[in-house]
This record gives structure tokens, sequence and C-alpha cells, in this order.
């Protein structure tokens, strides 16, 4: 139980930090969550979790191919937003739209024969 509140802990605080730096300077923010801070943590907590080589080379490749159907949500959310969009409904078009994204990329690959 200690170690999944000490994991908790590790991610709440850098998300929080990322987030209290991102109201000094957007540029900064972004930088710090562009790096992909979740998934290296994911990893290690799933390494530490099972010692499983092969479910972080799975985890990582999952990982490759969804960053692209992710970026929809980085496109679309600015994007209504200078439309004069609503900041919450923007928000839920744009996960709406990346969860598109997903569903249609999960398709693609499955036809070239990648599973995830």
């Amino acid at each position: 139980m200690t170690y999944t509140i000490i994991k908790i802990a590790i991610t709440t605080i850098l998300i929080v930090a990322i987030a209290e730096i991102s109201k000094r300077s957007s540029f900064i923010g972004a930088i710090l969550a562009s790096v992909p801070l979740v998934s290296v943590l994911a990893m290690v907590w799933l390494y530490q979790d099972t010692k499983d080589i092969n479910k972080i080379s799975e985890l990582s490749t999952g990982i490759f191919w969804l960053v692209l159907p992710s970026l929809a949500l980085f496109i679309s959310l600015p994007l209504l937003l200078k439309q004069g969009v609503n900041f919450y409904l923007s928000l839920v078009i744009s996960i709406g739209i990346t969860a598109t994204c997903y569903y249609l990329m999960v398709i693609v690959l499955e036809y070239f024969g990648i599973k995830l």
C-alpha cells in the first residue's frame, strides 16, 4: 500500500508542478508537458511491479502508435478556442475527435496486421 501511495504522490507532484510552471511560462510548461513523463513513469512503475521486459516493450510500441492520433487534441482544441467556442465544449469536442482518431488508427493498424 505504501508503494502505491508513493507512486501516486510522485505522479501527482509532477503533474501539479507542470501546471504551476505553466502559469508562469507556457513555453516551459509546454516543454515539460511534451516530454513523455507519464509514459516513462508508467514504464518505470510497470517494470518495478513486474520486471517483465516484454510488457515494457509492448507498452512502448503501443504508445508509439497511439501518439499520432493523440495529436488531434492539440490541433483541434486551439482551433476551436480561437473560433470562440467555450473552453469546456472545445475540450469535449477535441476529446471526441481524438477518440475517433484512436478508433481509426486501431482499424488501420489491424488492416496492416499490427495488433496493440
